[in-house]
């Protein structure tokens, strides 16, 4: 399913996966302890080169080695945030990008206004983040569940278009059974991905990461968050075709991350550009 204005999306989604395998991103990971290993062969599976590097004494110098940083506030602590800015001010002054991922925003205070001030003093070039953190971002009221969200990614169009217009060259992309990407001008929703991927922890996580991958070989976000969720949704496509359980979807999601190709690519994207 796609429309003419779509194609290139594709294209360029093609492309980018093309130059992540050839030249192995650095993607310098602020995540959380839940997710670090899935995250970290999720990128190495894809063909990026991924870091988890937190501690307050390196993140300066890590974030200025690498391609695009990556900060998700999954299990958040005051160090850990003080590591965050640290990391992302090393990352603005190489004019690294950098994708925030807020886990649980509109959960508690602490989230919220951790993700909020990021927003607004860091230099994010996308926020990743499902309906219900996007809408508590844009201070929209949402039916947050812990981290998982409890609203659906319609609900949250209006909210993403809000947070993007409000904050120049920053794109937002809501994640759910259909994902919406927004630069504010530009628009994109994506079909491609499969149920069980809300199944099995850590996929949104990953879902951020490979955007940092896409974004460290492609410098118009919005194309490189698009193209970083039609290749996470194809795998996750990929991995179901057997019917598995959550557990064996797991283990078989990084093993279609590593077979999706530019010619699966075009063969399986579902995209529509408005």
């Amino acid at each position: 399913m796609e429309n003419s204005s779509s194609r290139p999306i594709i294209e360029n989604t093609s492309e980018s996966l093309a130059r992540i395998r050839s030249t192995r991103p650095l993607v310098h990971n602020i995540t959380n302890y839940v997710v670090m290993n899935f995250t970290a062969n999720a990128l190495l599976a894809l063909g990026a080169s991924p870091v988890m590097a937190h501690a307050i004494e390196e993140v300066e110098e890590m974030a200025a080695l690498a391609s695009a940083l990556v900060i998700n506030l999954g299990t958040l602590s005051g160090p850990w945030v003080a590591s965050m800015y640290k990391a992302a001010e090393s990352a603005r002054k190489s004019s690294i990008p950098i994708v925030l991922d807020p886990v649980g925003a509109g959960a508690t205070r602490f989230r919220t206004d951790t993700a909020r001030k990021m927003i607004e003093e860091a230099q994010i070039a996308v926020v990743r983040g499902n309906a219900s953190e996007v809408l508590a971002l844009s201070g929209r009221k949402s039916a947050t569940k812990g981290v998982d969200s409890s609203d659906g990614v319609e609900s949250a169009r209006e909210a993403a278009r809000d947070l993007a217009r409000s904050h120049a060259g920053m794109v937002v992309a809501v994640t759910g059974v259909e994902d919406y990407v927004t630069d504010g001008g530009r628009e994109i929703r994506i079909a491609n991905g499969h149920t069980l991927m809300g199944r099995v922890t850590g996929t949104g996580c990953a879902a951020s990461s490979i955007t940092g991958a896409f974004c460290g070989v492609e410098r118009d976000f919005f194309l490189a968050s698009a193209g970083a969720l039609v290749t996470f949704g194809i795998a996750g496509e990929l991995a179901a075709a057997s019917n598995p359980g959550p557990g064996t979807f797991q283990t078989l999601l990084l093993d279609a991350l590593d077979a999706v190709s530019p010619l699966i690519i075009g063969q399986k994207a579902r995209v529509t550009s408005q």
